[in-house]
């Protein structure tokens, strides 16, 4: 199974994967790795490993993910060979045309245990909401935010003295084991 990666910062989700590659546990290849942040530490991480990176151009959007950009990157995946697209870090919202040449194939990890705390800094909404669990989702990406079925899900304690610097990095340990596990299950579905 080839796997493309979009990832716009450090990478750790997209390292996760490629341990569990090393080990023998996920029967995958890394075919690209894709960026919107041309500083990004997931291009670097990648190149170390040999596998082909490129530079998503958002035509000076901060944010908006132009619908022929989105164009363009599903053919850079189609051309690379890649089965299932995982999206780790990536700060923008995927849609058509993207979605529309990956259906089902697209995948997301997300620091909450969704339909709760969808969007950004999620472990701070959950120590502000008062919550006494939390975790991440590997879901589906459709074209909402963080609104996709669930394919995979794990729970932390949101424990008494939490930060959100402690609270998260617990939720990033179960993040690197379940991405891997939620990448098997959809290749079993789908039979790549």
């Amino acid at each position: 199974m080839r796997l493309g990666i979009l990832g716009s910062g450090s990478g750790s989700n997209m390292q996760a994967i490629l341990d569990a590659i090393d080990a023998g546990t996920l029967d995958a290849e890394i075919a690209l790795v894709l960026s919107d942040n041309p500083g990004a530490f997931i291009l670097e991480r990648a190149a170390k490993r040999g596998i082909p990176t490129a530079v998503i151009d958002c035509q000076g959007f901060k944010t908006k993910f132009p619908e022929e950009v989105q164009a363009a990157t599903a053919r850079q995946l189609h051309e690379a060979g890649v089965d299932i697209v995982c999206l780790a870090g990536f700060m923008r919202l995927v849609k058509q045309p993207l979605l529309d040449a990956f259906p089902d194939r697209i995948l997301n990890i997300h620091p909450a245990l969704l339909p709760a705390f969808p969007g950004v800094d999620a472990w701070k909404q959950a120590l502000a909401a008062g919550a006494t669990e939390s975790g991440c989702t590997v879901h589906y990406v459709d074209a909402g935010m963080d609104t996709g079925p669930a394919v995979l899900q794990a729970k932390v304690p949101v424990l008494a003295d939490d930060t959100p610097e402690t609270l998260h990095a617990r939720i990033q340990v179960e993040e690197h084991r379940l991405y891997p596990e939620a990448i098997r299950v959809v290749a079993e579905k789908l039979g790549v």
